[in-house]
């Protein structure tokens, strides 16, 4: 892909002796894209190498904007212009929901990059969060110990956006929530895509990764051991079952 934002080649990742991601390689261009596989199958190990977090160690190349990143601090990873929620939302419990925003609206160092070069969606505030999220305006003084499932996963996405980042990563965004809460997250991503904003979608939930990607690369032991498309998976139930060991969604 001539327009690549990340580009990965031959990632191996490791905790300890146990080799967990095995030459991994993949590009994500303009569209977004999910990689999907069932618990245990490296998807976190995955995400955790794009943000240069330890452990895991790891050998080979991510490339983000034309920058390595193996190496790098994960601070100075996302300032590059990556936006991270992670699995498990990993909130502050003792921090209010507008403690959590402004903490990283003041930290100037980190956001140096998105102070002088906005992202595709432009600038992010904490108020611009409340305006996508109007529920996180209401709760904005309960601690995130306080929140729902779904308002936390808001807190986390929010928290992600005031970086105003080029790529979004999101490891297992629906995880623990109800229905009517991952419709509405789904067209949230659906519509920082259209504004330009790139999707890394991290996904075991079938249903989830095809509504949001059109590209679906199955993860399996460590490797990618396919790329197909949504329509392809979502219309094949042999191969739901072959690579995520899942009955069909249903249509």
């Amino acid at each position: 892909m001539s327009d690549a934002l990340l580009v990965i080649e031959g990632l191996n990742a490791y905790y300890g002796g146990a080799h967990v991601l095995h030459d991994v390689s993949f590009e994500l261009g303009e569209d977004a894209a999910a990689i999907i596989g069932r618990n245990g199958m490296g998807k976190s190990t995955l995400c955790a190498s794009i943000m240069g977090m330890t452990p895991p160690r790891t050998s080979g190349s991510i490339r983000f904007d034309g920058q390595e990143l193996v190496g790098r601090s994960s601070y100075k990873i996302a300032a590059l212009g990556l936006g991270y929620v992670p699995q498990g939302r990993r909130l502050f419990p003792s921090l209010s929901v507008d403690e959590h925003l402004r903490v990283i609206a003041r930290r100037p160092g980190l956001l140096r990059r998105a102070q002088v070069e906005e992202g595709p969606t432009g600038r992010w505030t904490p108020d611009r969060v409340y305006e996508l999220f109007p529920r996180l305006a209401e709760r904005k003084r309960n601690g995130g110990a306080q929140l729902s499932g779904g308002e936390q996963q808001m807190l986390a996405i929010g928290r992600a956006l005031l970086l105003s980042p080029k790529l979004l990563i999101m490891d297992e965004p629906s995880e623990g929530l109800a229905p009517a809460i991952i419709e509405l997250l789904i067209e949230t991503f659906k519509s920082l895509e259209q504004q330009g904003m790139r999707i890394l979608l991290i996904e075991q939930n079938l249903g989830v990764a095809t509504a949001l990607a059109e590209r679906q690369l199955v993860m399996i032991g460590g490797e990618i051991a396919t790329e197909t498309t949504a329509a392809k998976l979502t219309d094949d139930p042999e191969l739901q079952r072959r690579y995520l060991g899942v009955e069909p969604v249903a249509h």
